[in-house]
C-alpha cells in the first residue's frame, strides 16, 4: 500500500511538469509553470518530513545500523585494552564483519573505499589545521564541502546496505524452507531411482519438482516451472505443491486431478501468472507411465537404443482458463531406460551472444552421454549449460530430474 501511494505520488508530481500552459498570454504562462515547477520541487523533498523523522534518521538509523553490523562481532573481549587499541581494532572488526556480507568483487570495492575515504579525511584534517593556524582556511571550504558530501553519500549507502542485507538474511531462511519443502535426497526402492538437482536463478525459485509414494506401490512424479523468478513465483510453487498433494489425498488421479488442480489455481493466483506442470504416474512393476502434460517442456524417453522420444504436451498450462480439459496417455519404460525431466531454465538459457542453449544442443549431449550414472547425468547437462553461458548469469531457474528403471522389481514380501 505504501509502494502504491508512493507511485501515486509521484505522477501527480510528474503531470505537475507536464501540464500544459493555460491560455492567457506567453508570459503569463511560463511564469505560472516556473511557480508551480518550484513549488512542485519543494513539496517533493518537504511533504510529510516531520521533526520525529528527522530525529530518528539522526539518532535511532545510525545506532540501529551499528547494531546490524555488529551483532556478530565481539567487541567484549576488546574492554580491558587501552582507548588506543580498543577503538582501532573495534573499527577493524567491523570493517571486516561488514566486507564477509558482501559479494567478492563488491568486497574488493568496499575494501578500496573505505581506506580511501579514512585517508582522504585524515590528509584534510591535518592540512587543514595547518592552514587554519596560518590563516589560510577559506583555500579548504570548496574541498571540505566535497569530503561532507561523499561522506553523507556513504552514510546513506551504509544504511541502504543495512536494509538489503536484512531482506537479505530473509531470503536465505526462504531458501532453506523451500528446499525443506522438495525431495533433493536420491530415491532408491524397487528397481527404481530418481534423482533431481535444481538451481535457482535468484536466492528463491518457482520451480518445482516432487516425488510422491501413491497407494498399491505406484510413484507420482511431477516436475512445474511457475511463471516469473524469486520470491513471487516461490510462493507460488508452495501453493502448487500444497494443492497438488491435497488432491492427491483426495483420491484424484491423472486427468481429473489436473483439471481440478488447475481450476484451483484459476482462482487463486494472479491473472498474470502461469504454470506449467508435468505429471505422471508410475509403476515399477510394469514400468508403466500415465501421464499429464500441462504446457511444460516435453520429458524425454532415453531409450536403451541411445534415441530419446519426447513426452508432449496433453493440454495447456495451469492457471490460465478455467474448466480446461488434459489428456492421460499412457508410456512404458524399459529396463534400463530413463525419463529425462527438465524446465525451461536449461533449454532458454543464452551466451554472450543470445545463442538460445535449444533443445537441439540438450538431445545432442544426452545422446553423447548415455554412458553415464544418474546423477553424473544431470550434474554433466548442468555443467554443459553453465560452460555455454560463459560469463552470462542464467536468469531463469534450472531444474533436472531422471527416473529411471534400473531392475524388475522384487516381489513384496506381503504378497509372497
Amino acid at each position: 500500500m505504501a509502494k502504491v501511494r508512493q507511485q501515486t505520488r509521484f505522477e501527480e508530481f510528474a503531470a505537475r511538469f507536464t501540464e500544459k500552459a493555460k491560455p492567457g498570454g506567453v508570459g503569463r504562462a511560463a511564469r505560472h509553470t516556473g511557480e508551480d515547477y518550484w513549488a512542485s520541487v519543494q513539496e517533493l523533498f518537504t511533504r510529510d518530513v516531520s521533526e520525529a523523522d528527522l530525529r530518528r534518521f539522526v539518532i535511532a538509523e545510525p545506532r540501529d545500523t551499528f547494531r546490524f553490523f555488529t551483532r556478530e562481532v565481539d567487541l567484549s573481549s576488546l574492554a580491558h585494552r587501552p582507548w588506543h587499541q580498543r577503538y582501532p581494532l573495534a573499527v577493524w572488526k567491523v570493517f571486516l564483519a561488514m566486507a564477509y556480507r558482501l559479494s567478492p568483487p563488491r568486497r574488493i570495492l568496499f575494501a578500496v573505499a573505505v581506506p580511501v575515504l579514512a585517508l582522504a579525511w585524515l590528509g584534510y584534517l591535518a592540512v587543514a589545521l595547518a592552514e587554519i593556524l596560518g590563516g589560510r582556511w577559506l583555500l579548504h571550504v570548496l574541498p571540505s564541502w566535497m569530503l561532507l558530501a561523499s561522506t553523507l553519500l556513504f552514510v546513506l549507502l551504509v544504511l541502504e546496505l543495512r536494509d538489503k542485507l536484512v531482506l537479505k538474511g530473509d531470503l536465505e531462511v526462504a531458501r532453506q524452507i523451500q528446499f525443506g519443502l522438495l525431495p533433493f535426497e536420491p530415491f532408491e526402492q524397487g528397481g527404481t531411482s530418481v534423482h533431481a538437482l535444481m538451481r535457482p536463478a535468484n536466492t528463491v525459485g518457482g520451480d518445482y519438482f516432487d516425488l510422491i509414494e501413491l497407494p498399491e506401490g505406484r510413484l507420482a512424479v511431477t516436475i512445474g516451472d511457475v511463471a516469473g523468478k524469486g520470491m513471487p513465483a516461490a510462493l507460488l510453487m508452495a501453493l502448487l505443491q500444497g494443492s497438488l498433494r491435497t488432491l492427491l489425498s483426495a483420491g484424484f488421479r491423472g486427468a481429473e486431478l489436473m483439471a481440478k488442480l488447475n481450476n484451483h489455481l484459476y482462482t487463486n493466483i494472479p491473472s498474470n501468472r502461469l504454470i506449467t506442470l508435468f505429471y505422471a504416474e508410475y509403476q515399477p512393476a510394469t514400468g508403466r507411465l500415465d501421464y499429464v502434460n500441462a504446457g511444460h517442456n516435453p520429458p524425454l524417453l532415453l531409450r536403451r537404443a541411445g534415441t530419446a522420444e519426447p513426452l508432449p504436451a496433453t493440454g495447456m498450462a495451469l492457471g490460465v482458463v478455467a474448466d480446461a480439459s488434459f489428456d492421460a496417455p499412457t508410456a512404458s519404460l524399459e529396463l534400463k531406460e530413463r525419463l529425462f525431466l527438465y524446465t525451461d531454465g536449461i533449454t532458454e538459457a543464452f551466451d554472450s551472444r543470445d545463442n538460445e542453449y535449444g533443445e537441439d544442443r540438450l538431445l545432442s549431449f544426452l545422446s553423447r552421454s548415455v554412458g553415464l550414472g544418474h546423477r553424473e547425468l544431470i550434474e554433466a547437462v548442468r555443467a554443459d549449460v553453465l560452460a555455454f553461458c560463459g560469463t552470462v548469469a542464467p536468469h531463469d531457474d534450472m531444474t533436472l530430474l531422471v527416473l529411471a528403471r534400473d531392475a524388475p522389481m522384487a516381489p513384496r514380501p506381503d504378497l509372497i
